[in-house]
């Protein structure tokens, strides 16, 4: 598509979108009438045109939200206002799975064909939608000229959702002067046909999330879940809520990170790299300002414990950012939430207003909130670092790393959500006795996300050291074929290895890894082989293409995976095995980004673990 501005003007809808998100144009040389005698004359804006970079995502999703898809004229006019060449904003635009550049109906639903959703039931949700509602879209209409049907909807396939506690899920968009985003777990055929068709009511997700271990006296992180109004600072204050923030303060900077670094914390994310030196690190940067990143950009498949805590606990999670900005120096944060967490968003949002209102954050501090747009990628923390910049979520190389030059280029403290929920029970009970939890090396309790074939799925809050086979009895699982510890990203497991000790010193002896800590269950029902395509054509679909290995290479893993399953090998399994093995490790060696470095990780499982492609012959 041509965007050639002087070609496309953007509708009245388009600017009142765009003009809501960003602020109303100043002069004609930015956006606004054209006419005035001083801007004949004077040109505003200069370097403070180009510091508005960072806005261009949220601009992009009024239109988004508003109109349904960005046009030519749409996306000519975010140009124009935040000073961005065009080429580039379409560089961006498109960069993103949730970003339509081709008109689509206002009310689309995005239907989950992720491992979990598929063993509970996607395909008959699937088959429903396209025998009632016609087939999924998948591109850009057929033919010049393009009719609309509104009163028809549309839906079309999405990865993992975040909902593999409530599977099948689905995620319903409705653009419009007040846009709707609704996320739903619990989809049947029928459901999901009633939703796309409006004849259902669309106000709150159709169900509440699973806790199983809710009111358990042991839990830490997740003891106000379900227990304490996730809308109210009043109701959170009543149960002892920012008493970790005012202890902070007067313990002093150099304190609070002293206790962070006595409790041995881990990066929750999945790399585990202690937190207190990564605190350390960028307080004694000399470099100002500093910025603190929360990574709430859960997309991992499997994973679902940071939408729990955001939904249901969001004034911890704003009160440890103010005590990590506090720690830190940092004067501004970012919380960065995935895209398909609408009622997260919402919940942190309105926590963010109303600790704000109450002047919790004192002076110099406060917390800026952005969405994704669908993107795996931008879960690692430098490509999330370009998308807060207006960017294409693309991980930069590293180093210089993150405390060093950041966000903006400055110093940056990334951690992800469930890494700074621990920060509470820290500073409340000191960072020795918070380390007397777990083992030597995985110190505190750990959440985990247990779905597939389980009696009772949902987040699970143990002990690190609690074994793999303890969690799963607990979860109900039955007639176990394999488990899949750590996500996409991770690996699988056989039955006879799940006396695991769920700790980083215990999955490295087994030559596995916790990950986000998915868990996932599969019996002796499943199709293990469809699982495993499903991973490949996963990483195949979220590379974001910087690098060869990982662009070239998770096309090939698919390939091969597909070539197996048709029986049209080239060289027989043995030889696409040994092909698979070749690209694997060249993509393990050779990527950017943890994206490629683990994208062969449960193949790789599934071939010598596993044993599910055996070589006859």
């Amino acid at each position: 598509m041509d965007i050639r501005l002087l070609d496309a003007e953007p509708t009245s809808e388009e600017r009142a979108a765009v003009d809501a998100a960003i602020g109303p144009p100043t002069s004609a040389w930015d956006g606004g009438e054209r006419g005035s005698d001083r801007d004949a004359h004077t040109a505003t804006g200069g370097a403070s045109m180009g510091g508005r970079r960072h806005e261009l995502l949220p601009a992009l999703q009024a239109l988004q939200a508003r109109v349904g898809w960005i046009s030519e004229g749409g996306l000519g006019y975010v140009c124009e206002r935040l000073n961005v060449p065009p080429a580039d904003a379409w560089g961006v635009t498109t960069f993103y799975a949730l970003f339509a550049t081709t008109p689509r109906p206002k009310r689309v639903l995005h239907v989950c064909g992720d491992i979990a959703c598929v063993a509970r039931g996607a395909h008959d949700v699937d088959h429903a939608l396209e025998t009632r509602c016609g087939p999924p879209i998948s591109g850009a209409p057929a033919g010049d000229s393009v009719v609309i049907d509104e009163s028809r909807g549309a839906w079309m396939h999405s990865p993992c959702l975040g909902m593999c506690d409530m599977a099948p899920a689905a995620f319903l968009t409705v653009a419009g002067e007040n846009p709707i985003e609704r996320l739903y777990g619990g989809v049947t055929g029928e459901r999901a046909v009633e939703l796309l068709r409006m004849t259902a009511p669309h106000a709150g997700s159709s169900a509440s999330p699973p806790i199983p271990q809710r009111g358990d006296p042991s839990l830490v992180l997740l003891k106000r879940v379900g227990e304490v109004d996730p809308t109210s600072l009043g109701a959170y204050r009543a149960v002892g809520g920012f008493r970790a923030l005012a202890t902070a303060i007067e313990m002093g900077p150099e304190a609070v990170i002293a206790e962070v670094v006595a409790s041995k914390l881990g990066g929750r994310g999945g790399a585990a790299f202690p937190t207190g030196r990564k605190w350390e690190a960028v307080r004694a940067q000399a470099v100002r300002p500093h910025y603190l990143v929360c990574n709430a950009d859960e997309s991992e498949p499997g994973t679902f414990k940071d939408r729990l805590l955001m939904t249901h606990d969001p004034f911890a999670i704003v009160e440890s950012m103010a005590i990590a900005g506090f720690a830190t120096g940092c004067s501004t944060a970012f919380l960065y939430v995935r895209a398909e967490y609408p009622l997260a968003f919402a919940r942190i949002e309105n926590a963010v207003r109303q600790c704000r209102e109450a002047g919790l954050f004192g002076d110099g501090f406060d917390i800026q909130l952005r969405r994704g747009a669908g993107a795996y990628i931008c879960g690692e923390e430098t490509a999330l670092f370009e998308s807060i910049e207006g960017k294409r979520g693309e991980p930069r190389r590293k180093p210089p790393f993150p405390v060093l030059v950041g966000l903006f280029g400055k110093p940056t403290v990334v951690n992800n959500v469930e890494t700074l929920a621990n920060v509470i029970p820290i500073l409340l009970e000191g960072g020795a006795a918070f380390a007397r939890t777990g083992t030597e090396q995985s110190t505190g309790t750990r959440l985990f996300c247990l779905s597939g074939a389980v009696e009772r799925p949902g987040v699970y809050e143990v002990p690190f050291g609690t074994s793999l086979r303890s969690l799963l009895e607990l979860a109900g699982a039955r007639d176990l074929k394999a488990v899949l510890l750590g996500g996409a990203a991770g690996s699988f497991l056989r039955p006879d290895e799940i006396d695991l000790p769920l700790s980083l010193e215990g999955a490295h002896a087994a030559s596995t890894t916790l990950g986000s800590g998915v868990i996932m269950a599969f019996d002796q029902s499943t199709d293990l082989h469809e699982v495993v395509r499903r991973i490949a054509g996963f990483f195949r679909d979220e590379s974001c293409g910087q690098c060869v290995p990982c662009r070239v290479g998770t096309v090939r893993q698919e390939e091969a995976l597909h070539r197996i399953a048709h029986g049209k090998t080239l060289g027989g399994v043995a030889g696409e095995l040994a092909l698979l093995e070749e690209v694997g490790v060249a993509m393990r060696d050779a990527s950017i980004c943890g994206l490629g470095q683990t994208a062969y990780a449960a193949v790789e499982s599934a071939i010598k673990r596993l044993r599910l492609y055996e070589v006859t012959g």
